[in-house]
């Protein structure tokens, strides 16, 4: 059996193996395009251009400020809690490149989530938008952090457009609900402060923690993969070298970026693969305002959209998307979850350019797998493992299975984490004889393309998110009125799954709302349950083990759900 039949599928000019990495960190290649792209645009949002130069100069003063005025050490953790505004890559690279590590934080998490991810990363510094600073001052006093710096949406737009811009989001539509944070500081006058100082390179090794960029494990505790420059770098070559084989060249292109930065696949695919190539990038603050999103999308003629299944069918569904420039679009790159065939077929109607799927975890920085880019796509696979990259498929005796059959997939490559932050059983778990396990079941077929079957994890798939059940259970069984709880995830029409909790009460007057109002005070919205039940007991194993698998069986022989086509 050949035993890597993807090669025979590969585009033309995508290499089987990549050869040595010509840089050491981020912060060589970084440096590499700032010198090549200086008048490029880098980022625009909000309208407001920001160049290569200008990103290099603004990324420094972060840098410099970092090192000098807060008196950091190359490693210590600096979190990002922003959406995706300019001041995520002049934060993301002046920390990269002032050799210390950036911890990625979701704005939207509550804060028992913020205090976990804080407190488990020893992150030190965290750069926090003004709106989501109200939770911060809940759990601030419970974490490591010496230095909080707070900034608003307008401050890198600048001057009466930037003003106007914090004065509506602040007095207008009251989006900054008041807080009390002495300790913090202006991300402006940081900047500000580190223009005093020369920028100085200092070294930073391959080994050396470019990220911890943390991931749901499957006991629902947040985990952080420690993602090395190494990791990054092969990585961020590998997807490139593929997606040169779609015609993407550099200094041409125009990336759209509705994906939030803090998620892996934005990270790389999208910032650090647009700016690896001198290309523009138009970051989107909000993609959920549609109406605002298609407006801006009108304005460029964007060759790459990367996105989840849910917000190509948002666009798609969008009467005035049709009627976008993509007259230049290469195609949309698809990741975070499946695509499904109908917004797939849909998708190449309406812009006349395929909608490729990709696969990765977070833990594999993230890619793996690209359908090919040259029209031999396969509608329904993940597509074929990138450059440098084994995958094989095991049973549970960790025996590979014969082609066509299921099974675990485990990859191996130099994207692969160097383990879980301060968690050697935990890493222990997803590492077996080289091969990180990821707890996915597929199939390959005779070309080497690969399928997604089933999940092995019980995880739930929101909207491309995960949601682990015991976390929610947790939560839930905090609750004085609830004696069990079983979450499960159930067929959705928007997002694919959606969560259910299966609830025993303690008391007769525990009701739906009830769940639904605790649920919403400690979990971020999408890992909020849609559905709520209750029963007399639940199915258990014989040695108490609520029996999810049950739950769901049971559930959907008596519910009917209209499911994602």
């Amino acid at each position: 059996m050949n035993d890597r039949p993807w090669y025979s599928s590969y585009p033309e000019g995508v290499p089987h193996q990549l050869g040595p990495v010509q840089y050491e960190s981020l912060a060589d290649l970084l440096n590499e395009c700032f010198e090549s792209y200086s008048d490029n645009p880098a980022f625009e949002n909000m309208g407001k251009v920001m160049t290569f130069a200008e990103l290099k100069e603004q990324a420094d003063h972060f840098a410099c400020y970092l090192i000098h005025d807060l008196g950091l050490s190359s490693g210590d953790k600096v979190a990002i809690q922003l959406p995706n505004l300019l001041q995520y890559p002049v934060a993301l690279f002046g920390a990269l490149r002032a050799g210390m590590t950036v911890v990625n934080v979701n704005p939207l998490y509550t804060p028992s989530e913020l205090k976990h991810q804080l407190v488990d990363s020893d992150a030190k510094v965290l750069v926090v938008l003004a709106n989501f600073a109200s939770n911060l001052e809940q759990i601030f006093h419970e974490t490591k952090l010496t230095h909080v710096l707070i900034t608003e949406i307008g401050d890198l737009v600048g001057g009466v457009k930037g003003a106007w811009v914090n004065f509506g989001v602040k007095y207008i539509k009251k989006m900054v609900p008041n807080y009390h944070l002495p300790q913090a500081k202006s991300f402006k006058a940081a900047l500000k402060k580190g223009s005093n100082h020369t920028f100085q390179q200092p070294k930073i090794s391959s080994t050396d923690l470019a990220f911890l960029q943390y991931t749901g494990g499957t006991t629902g505790v947040s985990k952080g993969a420690m993602l090395s420059h190494a990791n990054l770098i092969s990585n961020l070559l590998q997807v490139n070298a593929w997606m040169k084989s779609g015609g993407l060249k550099a200094g041409a292109e125009i990336y759209i970026t509705a994906l939030p930065i803090y998620h892996i696949f934005a990270l790389v695919a999208n910032v650090l693969g647009s700016v690896s190539l001198g290309s523009q990038n138009i970051l989107i603050t909000n993609p959920r305002d549609m109406a605002a999103f298609v407006k801006e999308l009108k304005k460029h003629q964007f060759t790459v959209l990367s996105g989840v299944n849910t917000l190509f069918n948002g666009l798609l569904n969008y009467p005035d998307f049709k009627d976008c420039d993509f007259s230049q679009l290469r195609f949309g790159f698809g990741g975070g979850m499946a695509v499904q065939q109908a917004v797939a077929e849909k998708w190449l109607e309406v812009t006349g350019s395929p909608l490729a799927e990709g696969y990765g975890l977070t833990e594999t920085s993230p890619v793996l797998t690209i359908n090919p880019l040259d029209g031999n796509h396969k509608l329904g696979t993940i597509g074929l493992p990138v450059p440098n990259t084994e995958i094989r498929i095991f049973d549970d005796d960790f025996n590979e299975v014969p082609q066509g059959q299921p099974g675990e997939l485990c990859a191996k490559g130099p994207q692969v984490m160097e383990g879980y932050y301060n968690k050697p059983e935990e890493t222990a778990k997803v590492m077996q004889e080289g091969w990180f396990k990821t707890g996915d079941i597929a199939t390959m077929d005779e070309q080497g393309f690969f399928k997604i079957v089933d999940r092995k994890k019980e995880m739930i798939l929101v909207s491309g998110f995960n949601v682990y059940p015991n976390e929610i259970e947790n939560i839930i069984a905090l609750h004085p009125k609830v004696l069990e709880v079983g979450v499960i995830g159930v067929p959705d029409a928007k997002s694919t799954e959606a969560v259910k909790a299966v609830v025993v009460k303690k008391d007769d007057s525990l009701t739906e709302e009830d769940i639904l109002t605790h649920c919403k005070e400690y979990l971020t919205p999408y890992k909020c349950p849609k559905h709520v039940s209750f029963t007399n007991e639940l199915p258990k194993s014989n040695v108490g083990k609520i029996l999810r698998r049950i739950i769901k069986e049971n559930d959907l022989k008596n519910h009917q759900y209209e499911s994602a086509k």
